[in-house]
């Protein structure tokens, strides 16, 4: 009898604990589903590995001869001693000419300062270094930093509702002013030298379609340009705007997808030859995705911008979209002046596993006198296309690749690798010009699906997510299944002859490599993983030369400049909270690197 009264109790207990967590869950789904991927991210982590690098040369590597003879190449992007762009140069090749650190001096590296944030979100800023001020951003926050004390110049906060993903991958700079955007929609202007917002405008409505702007803009003749987020929701779709930097008015905007009667229209829409013919969709079914949720690269010499275009939607459920969904999972190329279209690259056509064409694609002249472009999306390959013809030049894997052929379906699971959170995220490849090797960072993590019938589908709302997995917990919007292990939670650096595709050298990690990489004239590659370790291994060989434990996991910026004083220093932003990802939460942080013989004497600041 008290056994019984005892189980009655516990399950009254159960029941009222169900009971207010779904009004909690109702009243505050986005605290409540953050707080809950959190704790979720933190058990998987408890069993952390220690974090090793393993390096392995490639014995049939011969370097390529000249594919023709060198022809006049396009103007060299300028090389210069800052940090100005998320990519460093708007070419987005992020090679440093800096040689103080080097191959063989690198080991000596010591943390020189850090900056404490006091924020839990995901810090996925790409760092700057511009005008001897170290620039950041978190979800809410814009600041300015000494680049060799960490000392505080300004920072200033911005109020606005707060987003599942608590996202910002960085700012740009261009005459004295800064720009950002905003989880909720809008791009923001501030003084470079006080932080005093000049101008805002708003571009999406995040409350009804679930749009926001987390990508770093870039900046170029008077311009900014930055594209939309929000390609994961019912109704959402990704569009690319150009804005007058001195007044915020919107001077063109593109739509990546076909566009409906009702989307807002804020400026002249430019030319495409976008329709939907390429869209299969049953009636009441919105034509979704196509958001363009990273940065963008752009060569000044003929003013062609080039962008990256995301996944359709619903992500997994191909049978309601069937087509090759244009211009979803491509690289979009515009006349940066009028936004008009020129042409597309579409790397995966009919996508069903969330693969977008995931960062900016790095525009390269290659040792063998080609006009290159180097493209890493989610699907795990390296793409090199020829600018010239716009021919595809090779397509090599750079991670696991596993049963990419078996459809999705509402009565089985399929797994595949790599998962919808890799191979390359929103940091782009590099490319060294003295090795002539692009060096890319992927994940290799794979996943299991299964997929909404056609009446669950159209049951979500409008503005909600509609990735399309068929999961009880409500965190598991990537993939049901993301168990860790030796053979799919790891990462790969490696180092690819930019003319053949052909790797060199490359290096597993046990853990993803999401976090930018940056090769340097020294002979050194700077990169990090979400174990937390930042490293520097030889360009030339892989070989390790550094490693250090950081904060907190690695996932954006990993940036090097000269101080005023001359000297070298490497940034890295530490501190990683999301949701789909099982890596410790922590603050984010800015962790200043440097020579000791180089170094200034140690400072630390907070907010």
């Amino acid at each position: 009898m008290k056994l019984k009264k005892f189980l009655l109790v516990i399950g009254g207990l159960v029941l009222v604990a169900a009971l207010v967590g779904f009004l909690v869950m109702k009243a505050f789904p986005v605290q409540t589903s953050r707080a809950g991927g959190m704790a979720r991210a933190y058990v998987d982590s408890i069993a952390d590995p220690k974090g090793t690098l393993t390096t392995e040369t490639n014995p049939a590597y011969r370097p390529a001869a000249l594919v023709a003879p060198a022809a006049p190449a396009a103007a060299p992007a300028p090389v210069s001693d800052e940090w100005p762009s998320y990519n460093k140069t708007l070419t987005s090749e992020r090679f440093s000419p800096l040689t103080q650190i080097n191959n063989a001096n690198a080991g000596r590296l010591k943390v020189v300062c850090t900056y404490d944030t006091g924020s839990w979100g995901a810090f996925e800023s790409g760092l700057l270094m511009v005008r001897g001020a170290l620039i950041g951003t978190t979800q809410f926050d814009i600041f300015s930093l000494d680049p060799n004390t960490c000392k505080v110049n300004w920072r200033t906060h911005e109020r606005y509702p707060g987003y599942l993903l608590p996202t910002n991958r960085g700012a740009a700079y261009m005459d004295g002013v800064l720009f950002r955007g905003t989880q909720d929609g809008r791009l923001l202007a501030y003084d470079f030298a006080t932080g005093k917002r000049l101008w805002a405008t708003s571009l999406v409505n995040t409350a009804k379609r679930g749009e926001t702007i987390p990508a770093a803009p870039i900046a170029w003749n008077g311009m900014v340009f930055v594209g939309t987020a929000g390609g994961d929701v019912k109704g959402g779709k990704g569009k690319l705007f150009a804005l007058d930097a001195k007044t915020g008015k919107v001077l063109w905007q593109y739509f990546n997808v076909p566009r409906a009667p009702d989307d807002p229209v804020l400026g002249p829409v430019a030319a495409s030859p976008l329709n939907g013919s390429t869209w299969k969709t049953p009636q009441g079914f919105p034509i979704s995705g196509g958001g363009s949720w990273t940065s963008l690269s752009l060569d000044p010499a003929t003013g062609r911008l080039y962008q990256p275009v995301g996944n359709p939607a619903p992500d997994f459920a191909i049978d309601v979209r069937q087509g090759s969904n244009l211009f979803t999972n491509s690289i979009v190329v515009h006349d940066a002046r009028t936004g008009a279209y020129q042409k597309h690259y579409q790397l995966l056509p009919e996508d069903w596993h969330d693969w977008d064409a995931s960062n900016p694609p790095a525009l390269i002249t290659t040792r063998g006198g080609r006009q290159m472009m180097a493209t890493a999306p989610k699907d795990g390959y390296l793409y090199g296309y020829d600018r010239a013809s716009d021919g595809l030049l090779y397509k090599v894997p750079a991670t696991t690749i596993r049963n990419i052929e078996e459809r999705f379906a509402p009565d089985k699971d399929v797994s595949f690798c790599p998962g919808s959170v890799g191979g390359a995220e929103w940091n782009s490849p590099a490319y060294d010009p003295r090795t002539n090797l692009i060096v890319l960072g992927e994940n290799d993590w794979c996943a299991t699906v299964k997929v909404k019938n056609e009446r669950q589908l159209r049951d979500v709302k409008l503005g909600q997510p509609w990735m399309g997995d068929n999961a009880i917990n409500p965190f598991n919007m990537i993939g049901h299944k993301q168990v860790r292990g030796h053979d799919h939670w790891a990462g790969w650096l490696t180092g690819f002859d930019a003319d053949t595709g052909v790797w060199k050298w490359r290096i597993k990690t046990d853990y993803p490599v999401v976090a930018a990489v940056t090769p340097t004239a020294g002979g050194v590659v700077f990169f990090g993983d979400l174990g937390g370790h930042f490293y520097a291994v030889d360009a030339d060989t892989g070989r390790k030369l550094y490693g250090k434990k950081m904060p907190g996991p690695l996932a954006g910026g990993v940036i090097t400049y000269a101080t005023p004083g001359g000297a070298q220093r490497v940034a890295v932003a530490t501190g990683f909270n999301n949701i789909f990802w099982p890596v410790k939460s922590g603050s984010e942080k800015v962790v200043v690197l440097g020579l000791e013989d180089a170094a200034s004497p140690r400072a630390a600041a907070r907010p």
